[in-house]
């Protein structure tokens, strides 16, 4: 796994920002775009994911993250859900649906599989350390005064 220093270096946070993005162009369409409540609906959950997985990672330890992550999977399954509202009264083709459902999934799987790499990890962050496990207790600064 290469080094993540940024919440968009996480491949979940990208299929996110694909998968919001496919829900805000579907959502622009005619017959769609007249049923302003699924929109308003299906456009939060959409966003939700990505703001999820960017929160939890700038949490301080993987407990928050996952559960973080844990609320962005639920965002994912209500936006796969809201894409069968979408079927269903023909706002978009079979093919849309197909398309914007697989990449729900693929998303879902992405968060899965960082969701049970965080929870077998060894490294959980400074805030569930405890003090004996510190290297130093003072803290340090970047910038010391002269």
């Amino acid at each position: 796994m290469s080094n993540i220093e940024r919440f968009e270096d996480l491949q979940c946070w990208q299929a996110a920002r694909v998968f919001r993005r496919e829900v805000y162009l579907f959502s622009h369409l005619p017959d769609f775009s007249r049923d302003h409540a699924l929109v308003a609906q299906i456009r939060r959950a959409a966003i939700s994911i990505g703001s999820n997985i960017a929160e939890g990672f700038e949490r301080s330890g993987n407990r928050e993250f996952i559960q973080f992550l844990s609320q962005a999977k639920g965002s994912a399954g209500e936006v796969k859900d809201q894409l069968y509202v979408a079927l269903d009264e023909a706002y978009i083709t079979p093919a849309q649906f197909a398309r914007a459902y697989a990449d729900g999934e693929s998303t879902t799987r992405l968060i899965g599989g960082l969701m049970s790499y965080l929870r077998s990890a060894t490294i959980t962050g400074h805030k569930f350390d405890t003090a004996s496990s510190r290297t130093s207790s003072k803290p340090q600064t970047l910038n010391p005064k002269p």
